[in-house]
């Protein structure tokens, strides 16, 4: 029996499941999911201080951000792709970022429309 337990730990520690790496990567998890809950009581506490509307949707947008961010790189495993992965998801991010701006731009006072 122990020559079969040792057989397989021989195998997994071959294809990288090492317990020692398996641990590192489950603390890593952990760390990602106890961030992600305290920046959401962040996000909560930030709705009950009294600051001016602008002030509150940048700082929202700004800790929804960083959540988003840490979902896609360590739950998303983005953190590791390869420099095409990251210029799609620039790409990407700058597109949305136009899309976000246009109805700026187009407003009936704004740069594209002459009244």
């Amino acid at each position: 029996m122990t020559s079969d337990h040792a057989a397989t730990s021989d195998r997994a520690a071959d294809i990288g499941h090492d317990p020692a790496d398996i641990d590192k990567h489950v603390r890593v998890y952990i760390t990602v999911f106890v961030a992600l809950m305290v920046l959401t009581i962040v996000t909560v506490a930030i709705s009950y201080l009294d600051l001016a509307v602008p002030v509150a949707v940048t700082v929202a947008l700004l800790v929804a951000t960083v959540k988003g961010t840490l979902v896609a790189c360590y739950f998303m495993h983005l953190i590791s792709e390869k420099k095409l992965i990251y210029a799609v998801l620039i790409l990407t991010a700058a597109f949305f970022v136009a899309l976000l701006a246009l109805p700026v731009v187009t407003h009936s006072n704004g740069f594209w429309i002459h009244e």
